[in-house]
């Protein structure tokens, strides 16, 4: 068996999709339509919280730091990822590797974060209208975006330098980007650190924050029935349903991916590694649209750039 050592001079290569390395031309089709749609969609909503005044409330800029989050994460793993499906460019450097790793899996749990500030935001406004401005100062909403990427960079850096410290035995990483378990998977000798470090993370970044998001809506939904108009229930309601939606598209995929990549022994390498790739793009992909529809602001300052490029 041949063993690897120096990490920082190695060089890994991502097979792709196993299984459907021969598929991986035609696969590059809907992933550079999600790519481009990521692109657009997002920086549409950056580009109009940044120009419009009026979209400088808290909700709107805690949602461009959720754009931001998401763009890096789709710049971190897509170009790699269609140069290895239209180029066959499958070598990646070890440096590389695990910098992928660590933009991949930080903006993850920063994206996280967010949604927990954003799960307080939309509590405050619900149960605390009139000091939703006193409580929620651009300060505050810039220490919450630094906490969220404080959080990001503590929680990931330990896993790139844990794995430095390893040796490798095989050099093909079943994927297509370096995730952590799957580079763990190709080292040799004692992984348990870096296999209960993973575990931690994945304990603490969804459970906490699961936890705390449900609180959040535990105290939105026990203020919204003591309303007594149905106007001002239904009003509620529709002030949190984008955020709602958002927390949906992020999790249940994620948990779904873990879930079957934990007990679905049955399920084939192929089906693991597209639903790992789904799980980062989704959320990216589908939330400047949940917010283009839920929220009227964002609908009507679109329609007014429209219009005002037709004419």
């Amino acid at each position: 068996m041949l063993i690897f050592n120096h990490s920082s001079f190695l060089t890994f290569t991502l097979m792709g999709i196993p299984g459907l390395e021969s598929q991986h031309l035609w696969l590059s089709l809907p992933f550079s339509s999600m790519f481009l749609a990521i692109l657009i969609g997002n920086g549409a909503i950056l580009f109009l919280v940044a120009i419009e005044s009026t979209l400088h409330s808290p909700m709107y800029l805690l949602l461009a730091l959720l754009m931001v989050a998401d763009l890096i994460s789709t710049l971190a793993l897509l170009p790699k990822l269609l140069c290895l499906f239209l180029f066959n460019d499958r070598d990646i450097a070890a440096n590389a590797c695990f910098t992928q790793m660590f933009f991949i899996h930080g903006t993850s749990v920063v994206r996280s974060a967010l949604l927990v500030a954003m799960a307080f935001d939309r509590f405050v406004a619900v149960c605390e209208p009139l000091r939703y401005n006193t409580i929620l100062s651009h300060s505050l909403v810039g220490r919450l975006g630094l906490l969220a990427l404080a959080k990001g960079v503590i929680l990931i850096l330990p896993m790139p330098l844990l794995l430095q410290r390893l040796t490798f035995c095989q050099m093909v990483i079943p994927h297509t980007y370096c995730d952590h378990m799957a580079v763990v998977k190709m080292a040799c000798g004692h992984t348990r650190p870096n296999r209960i470090y993973g575990l931690f993370v994945i304990l603490l970044v969804v459970g906490l924050d699961l936890l705390l998001i449900g609180f959040s809506y535990g105290l939105i939904l026990q203020s919204v029935v003591r309303l007594n108009s149905r106007d001002a229930t239904c009003k509620a309601l529709n002030t949190c349903s984008a955020h709602f939606f958002v927390i949906l598209v992020t999790y249940v995929p994620a948990l779904f991916s873990s879930l079957t990549h934990r007990i679905g022994h049955n399920i084939p390498p192929h089906a693991h590694v597209l639903l790992a790739n789904l799980y980062l793009l989704l959320p990216s992909v589908l939330n400047p649209i949940i917010y283009g529809i839920k929220m009227k602001e964002i609908r009507h300052k679109v329609a007014k750039c429209l219009c005002r490029g037709s004419a």
